[in-house]
């Protein structure tokens, strides 16, 4: 009967190892994946409307950068439409729920995803803020320091401005339109571009947002249209809208120019045919990329602080011959 009690417990105890050793294997962010543990940190990456082909282009770029550095494993994860903060907040409970090391967001909205993000900051995750900048008010009043990695909007919009104004001329009237009224960068590339209209002598006759989205834009646009029909030039705060911008100003026959941001694949035979007299690329893949090395950085216990800026470029028609 000894004998037999003896061997039971060596059968459970090399099972218990073998299980042990199995969990350790998993490579999902448990707890047996951690630094310090021999595991790999994990990153998650959370994006705004993956219906939007620059966060498609965003999640691509940052996939490969992870597999190029092999030393982390990434969650990505996007949104429905531009303005699903709810689906935001719940992707950065899963990324605190999955025990991840670090968060990497392009937020949807620049005041209301600090809240959700102080929370996964307190449960020991890394925040880095890319694309579009969280509120300085807001986060000086939850006590966080976010670094951002991106670019300066105002100066992309006013460089893709610039080319409009030459283009029309003094005098022209011009539309804006305009993205999320939340997002920080929404209101830096409306800046920049009424700085450019200000400075071109342009006539911005009406402003009104789409929210960044195709269809909506389209829907705007043909009121614009219709309320102003010496319109000339559409100032579009990105690419996804200055599509639905095309569309309306097929269907009124009007004949209408287009300065736009973001440079997408879909929007490039628009620039080729001059139809976009300018778009701004500002390489979605390379900020994913940068945004994971900096939060990389932060896991590895070397804090980054302040604005990391990455590059605009104004693309013509010339840059795509």
């Amino acid at each position: 009967m000894k004998h037999r009690t003896t061997v039971l417990g060596l059968v459970w105890v090399l099972g218990a190892a073998a299980a042990l050793t199995a969990c350790g294997q998993e490579g999902d962010g448990s707890a047996s994946d951690k630094p310090g543990d021999g595991g790999r940190p994990t990153v998650c990456l959370v994006m705004k409307s993956m219906g939007n082909e620059y966060f498609q282009v965003m999640q691509k770029g940052a996939k490969a950068h992870a597999k190029k550095r092999g030393d982390l494993d990434l969650k990505a994860s996007g949104i429905q439409n531009e303005t699903d903060i709810d689906g935001q907040v719940a992707a950065i409970n899963r990324c605190v729920t999955d025990r991840a090391d670090a968060l990497v967001i392009a937020p949807a909205d620049s005041r209301a995803l600090v809240a959700p993000l102080k929370r996964a900051e307190k449960q020991g995750l890394k925040v880095i803020n890319i694309d579009v900048k969280l509120d300085a008010g807001a986060l000086k009043a939850s006590g966080m320091k976010v670094p951002f990695v991106g670019p300066d909007n105002e100066r992309g919009a006013r460089l893709s401005g610039d080319v409009l104004a030459k283009e029309l001329g003094k005098g022209s009237q011009v539309v804006l339109l305009e993205g999320s009224p939340g997002a920080d960068n929404a209101r830096q590339r409306a800046a920049g571009f009424r700085a450019a209209a200000e400075a071109g002598g342009l006539k911005v006759v009406s402003a009104k947002t789409a929210h960044w989205e195709t269809d909506e834009a389209y829907n705007v646009l043909g009121n614009m249209l219709t309320a102003h029909p010496d319109i000339k030039g559409v100032l579009a705060s990105n690419d996804s809208m200055a599509l639905g911008a095309l569309k309306a100003i097929d269907a009124k026959k009007a004949s209408v120019k287009i300065a736009s941001f973001d440079n997408i694949e879909a929007i490039r035979p628009y620039v080729k045919k001059g139809r976009v007299v300018a778009t701004v690329d500002q390489y979605a893949a390379k900020q994913a990329a940068d945004g994971i090395d900096q939060a990389m950085k932060a896991v590895e216990g070397d804090e980054p602080t302040g604005w990391v800026k990455t590059d605009v470029k104004v693309v013509t028609s010339g840059d795509l011959k």
